[in-house]
């Protein structure tokens, strides 16, 4: 079983897979298993539960004391490989297969209205620079990897870190719903100039102001290389 645990020490890395493997565990199971002390198995439970691997209960087995048992947290859960992205494109393929071209643009168009119901309120009375800035958390809050360029007037924001990466380097038609929504958020023309699919190391998203959107304009823009 792959665990993302490289970051942990090796008696934590057994403990974490030893709770996933048995689903919770008690701190003495712990010890046995790992044949050190309780105090140990403690010291490593405490540091775990702090770092928001694990959390703890408490069951009464109906004899004495109620036992603690450990069981992986939600993030817990994380630190061992999904396999999301082929899950996510099995889906995709398969809605195009069977339904056609029209029921995918259907999905990305839903999927578009949603996210531009979602930003328009806190974009509401921006200027352009104001809602390009608000707009580094597209992807996530705080976006350390999205950036604004502003060269000769011209702006740009760009993404070092696309947290869809593998999906979309396979099914690049979703990058469209990025692109769709900036346009328009942003009430403007918008083009990917730099792609992670062709192996730019970055997406950059050029924005051209002199060339505005209006109502009548397409809530899905496919990208022509991309369609």
């Amino acid at each position: 079983m792959s665990v993302r645990t490289n970051h942990l020490s090796e008696p934590r890395r057994r403990i974490i897979r030893l709770i996933k493997n048995n689903g919770s565990s008690s701190m003495s199971e712990l010890a046995y298993a790992l044949e050190i002390s309780s105090e140990a198995v403690r010291q490593h439970l405490l540091q775990l539960e702090k770092d928001g691997w694990i959390t703890r209960f408490s069951e009464n087995n109906g004899i004495g004391r109620p036992v603690l048992y450990y069981r992986l947290t939600k993030a817990g859960e994380h630190l061992f490989e999904k396999n999301y992205d082929h899950l996510t494109i099995e889906i995709l393929d398969t809605l195009l297969n069977q339904l056609g071209d029209d029921a995918l643009k259907n999905v990305l168009s839903s999927m578009i209205e949603e996210r531009i119901t979602q930003w328009e309120p806190k974009l509401k009375g921006l200027n352009t620079e104001e809602r390009l800035s608000a707009l580094k958390d597209f992807y996530t809050k705080d976006d350390s990897f999205m950036e604004i360029e502003n060269k000769n007037n011209t702006y740009s924001l760009i993404e070092r870190n696309c947290p869809f990466h593998n999906v979309a380097i396979k099914r690049p038609i979703l990058c469209s719903v990025t692109v769709s929504v900036l346009t328009h958020l942003l009430g403007c023309s918008v083009k990917r100039v730099k792609k992670l699919q062709n192996g730019d190391g970055c997406c950059i998203f050029q924005v051209s102001l002199n060339e505005p959107v209006n109502e009548t304009t397409s809530r899905i823009i496919i990208e022509d290389d991309l369609s």
